[in-house]
């Protein structure tokens, strides 16, 4: 099965199980088309069939509840109950059990390939050396979240950076536009979200992301005490894993199970309701994009705390720690780095037959 068989197969089965945004699809497919970056952001259920067949040895490894389409923008900020900023993974949508090493090498292909197209500066060797050197630390000492008030200045900079600005946020969010067709279940999740006292509400249509492109994704738009508040509602469905490993049952949806699991700070705005991810959505309450950092950044620092976030992840599943270091520390120096050298050159093939395709 090649990427374009793949890519139709798999969003056949998208369609029997949720609806679909054609016009949002087609955007997805033009954007797969631009760079092999983008292209790896958007074909998780690619990464799934390939996987286990490039890498055997790394797909034999110790399993747990992971991230799966994990990459350098799968990372933004929130706000916790206390009203702290926090830094951290932002995005569960593919979780499920697996191998721990999917998302180490994932997560260091996309800066191989981020670096192929001058996204980034450290060289791949570097920052995958970065990346283990964060998760081993991470792991052994039982992780931390990153709250970035008092701490983690470098990443306080980047999250508060002006392209992160609310003015231009709020702004954008103006050109969203209203949605005819809203379901009843999306109107009354998001009603319950909104404060009561808020006015004007709005559901707007949002395109965003690119693995999930394609499904329903709505912004309730609102005015409260004087200013904007958004709350988005994204349609969601089980891992790609588990459809690419040709499971008849495709299993439950794991974003909730791994959020409440990870050591981290949780956004109290952020809820599963059946298919429908709930969330608070605004300028420090998003993913961060590698345009939205400035160009003058640590980047072996800011991968190290990546490896560190993704630690603080698996350790959500306590029963594999162990058999993770060890597996950690049986394995050769730079095995990080050739395997997603590896998996960069499979997804480069991908990317140029479907850029061929026409």
């Amino acid at each position: 099965m090649n990427i374009v068989e793949s890519t139709a197969a798999y969003e056949a089965w998208v369609k029997s199980q949720v609806p679909i945004v054609a016009a949002d699809l087609a955007r997805k497919h033009d954007a797969m088309r631009r760079a092999p970056f983008p292209f790896l952001r958007g074909t998780f259920y690619r990464w799934s069939q390939l996987w286990a067949e490039a890498c055997p040895a790394l797909a034999a490894a110790p399993r747990l509840l992971a991230v799966g389409d994990l990459h350098i923008e799968n990372f933004g900020t929130w706000r916790d109950a206390e009203g702290r900023l926090i830094w951290g993974i932002n995005d569960f949508d593919e979780a499920a059990r697996m191998p721990y090493t999917i998302d180490l090498v994932r997560l260091a292909t996309s800066a191989i390939l981020a670096h192929a197209a001058g996204d980034v500066r450290i060289l791949p060797a570097d920052a995958c050396a970065s990346m283990l050197v964060g998760y081993a630390d991470a792991l052994a000492k039982g992780g931390q979240a990153f709250v970035l008030e008092e701490g983690h200045a470098t990443l306080r900079q980047l999250a508060l950076g002006a392209e992160r600005d609310p003015t231009r946020f709020w702004a954008r969010t103006q050109s969203w536009k209203r949605s005819r067709a809203v379901p009843a279940q999306v109107r009354a999740l998001i009603g319950r979200q909104i404060p009561s006292e808020a006015r004007n509400l709005r559901i707007v249509h949002r395109i965003a992301g690119l693995g999930s492109l394609g499904r329903q994704r709505f912004v309730g738009l609102a005015e409260w005490d004087g200013g904007l508040i958004a709350r988005e509602a994204k349609s969601l469905l089980p891992s790609a894993y588990r459809w690419a490993q040709g499971k008849k049952n495709q299993g439950r949806i794991r974003y909730a199970d791994i959020v409440a699991r990870s050591v981290r700070c949780r956004d109290p705005l952020v809820s599963v309701n059946g298919t429908w991810l709930l969330r608070r959505i605004g300028p420090h309450c998003s993913r961060i994009e590698l345009a939205d950092i400035p160009r003058q950044r640590d980047e072996s620092h800011f991968l190290e705390c990546m490896g560190r976030e993704l630690a603080n992840v698996h350790l959500g599943t306590p029963d594999a720690v162990a058999a993770i270091r060890s597996d950690l520390r049986r394995r050769k120096a730079g095995w990080l780095h050739a395997a997603a050298e590896t998996m960069a050159e499979v997804t480069d093939r991908d990317w140029r037959r479907w850029r061929a395709r026409g």
